[in-house]
C-alpha cells in the first residue's frame, strides 16, 4: 500500500486542491492529513473517493483520512495529555483499517516525553499490522517496543526561521518499507512524506 501524510498547516496552509493535486499525481492507497480544516473535505469533489475527518476538541482542525474506495468508518482514541497549566485540549489518534492493516494517524504534543507516552498508548491499543504515521512533533530518536522506524530520514518542517527538523514520521510493526520520499512542501510548513508498505516476510 502507499501512503501519504502530511500537515496541511490549518487556515494559512495547503487546500483541498493541492491535495487533490498530490493524488492525482502519486496515486495513494491512503492519504492521512493533520490540521485538516472543514474545507479539506472538498477534495472528494476535485478526484472523487471517500473523506474522514475527526475534529479536534477546542480547534479549527482535526485529523483526516482519504481514500479512492470506501473504508469502514475510523476510530479515535484519546491520547494522554499534559497537566500543565495552560495546557492545549487533549488529542486524538484516528484509527483507521485498510487492507489488513491498522493505521494510526497522529498529531502529537511538542513535549518530548509526552509524545513519547502518547505513542506508547496507541502501541497498546492496536493489534497486528501497523502503521503510526503524521506529525510526531519529535525530535531525535524514538523506541517504541515492537515497532521500527521506516519513514524518510530527510527533514519534513521548517516554520518561520527556525532550524528545520524530522517532525514527520512512520513507525511500523509487521510491515516492510519499499518506498520512503519527501515531497515538494506546496503551501504548509511540512512537506508530504510517502510510504509503501507491505506484509513484512517471516
Amino acid at each position: 500500500m502507499r501512503l501519504i501524510s502530511w500537515n496541511l498547516l490549518r487556515r494559512v496552509g495547503a487546500e483541498a486542491r493541492e491535495v487533490a493535486a498530490l493524488i492525482d499525481e502519486h496515486k495513494p492507497d491512503l492519504m492521512l492529513m493533520q490540521e485538516a480544516t472543514e474545507s479539506i473535505a472538498q477534495v472528494t469533489d476535485l478526484c472523487g473517493g471517500w473523506f474522514y475527518r475527526a475534529p479536534m476538541q477546542g480547534r479549527i482542525y482535526g485529523l483526516a483520512a482519504w481514500s479512492p474506495v470506501p473504508l469502514i468508518e475510523p476510530g479515535t482514541v484519546r491520547l494522554p495529555a499534559s497537566v500543565m497549566p495552560g495546557r492545549v485540549p487533549p488529542r486524538l489518534a484516528l484509527v483507521v483499517e485498510a487492507g489488513g492493516i491498522t493505521f494510526a494517524n497522529v498529531h502529537l504534543s511538542h513535549g518530548q516525553m509526552l509524545n513519547r507516552l502518547q505513542l506508547r498508548h496507541i502501541a497498546r491499543l492496536i493489534d497486528g499490522p501497523a502503521a503510526i504515521l503524521g506529525d510526531y512533533n519529535a525530535v531525535g530518536p524514538i523506541r517504541l517496543r515492537g515497532f521500527r522506524d521506516v519513514g524518510p530520514r530527510q527533514t519534513t518542517c521548517r516554520a518561520g526561521e527556525m532550524v528545520p527538523f524530522r517532525l514527520d514520521r512512520c513507525m511500523v510493526r509487521g510491515l516492510h518499507a519499499h518506498e520512503t520520499r519527501v515531497l515538494a512542501r506546496g503551501s504548509s510548513d511540512h512537506h508530504p512524506i510517502v510510504v509503501t508498505l507491505a506484509a513484512a516476510c517471516g
